[in-house]
Parts: structure tokens; C-alpha cells; sequence
């Protein structure tokens, strides 16, 4: 697997469909409604799916452990919603807290790490 973030409207997306050789429909856009379809090979907006499970109440980083073979060899995207000012409300807190959970783990597991800002990739790992 390969994780990719970095902020809103950086780049990720068109970066994963042209290293990855991906058309739209090889990616899943995660909503705030459920869980991703792992049966596509890359997977973005995983911070929608997190703020899904902490209005649900569930363990984000326990489903995607749950569903490993699924997306082990998937590019997996997230929006870098865990840096800047710290939002007032305790939802968004704890959005921004377990979506950091989530990409640090995702990061561990992965082959390869990118970042994206202004649409200019950085390896990370």
C-alpha cells in the first residue's frame, strides 16, 4: 500500500492517477455516510470515512486493520486535516485526532509515503 495526504486541493488525486496509472473510475471517493469500497484500487478522502465513525461512534483504525487484505496493496489518500489551529468543538477534535491516528498507522504500513503541497510531491518514506 501507498498513502498519500497533504492539504485540500494540493494535487493528490491527479498525482495518484498519473503515478499509478488510474482512471476516475479506479478511485473511491470516501463520503461521511460509510465505510470505503476496498474493491477499488485506490481509496481517497479517508478523512471523510474517519468523521463517518466518530459520528458513529466506531474505531476508524479498527475497520481498516479489519479489512487489511483488502487494501494492502491499494494507493490510499487523506486530506492533512491534524495540523493548524486546533478546532473549538470536541466532534471536530476528535476528527482531527483520530484521522492523525489512522495516517500514522497507514504510514507504518506502507510502501511508500507522499506528500503533496502546491501540486509538488515529497517522499516521505
Amino acid at each position: 500500500m501507498d498513502l498519500i495526504i497533504g492539504g485540500a486541493f494540493q494535487g493528490k488525486r491527479d498525482f495518484a492517477k498519473r503515478k499509478y496509472h488510474l482512471t476516475n473510475e479506479q478511485v473511491f471517493t470516501c463520503t461521511a455516510q460509510g465505510e470505503p469500497d476496498f474493491s477499488v484500487p485506490c481509496i481517497a478522502g479517508l478523512e471523510e470515512f474517519v468523521f463517518y465513525c466518530v459520528e458513529s461512534g466506531k474505531d476508524a483504525v479498527a475497520i481498516i486493520k479489519a479489512h487489511h487484505a483488502a487494501w494492502e496493496n491499494s494507493v490510499l489518500i487523506c486530506n492533512d486535516i491534524f495540523c493548524g489551529v486546533v478546532p473549538m468543538e470536541a466532534e471536530n477534535r476528535a476528527w482531527r485526532e483520530e484521522t492523525g491516528r489512522l495516517c500514522a498507522y497507514l504510514a507504518g504500513e506502507a510502501k511508500e509515503v507522499y506528500r503533496l503541497f502546491c501540486g509538488l510531491e515529497q517522499r516521505l518514506k
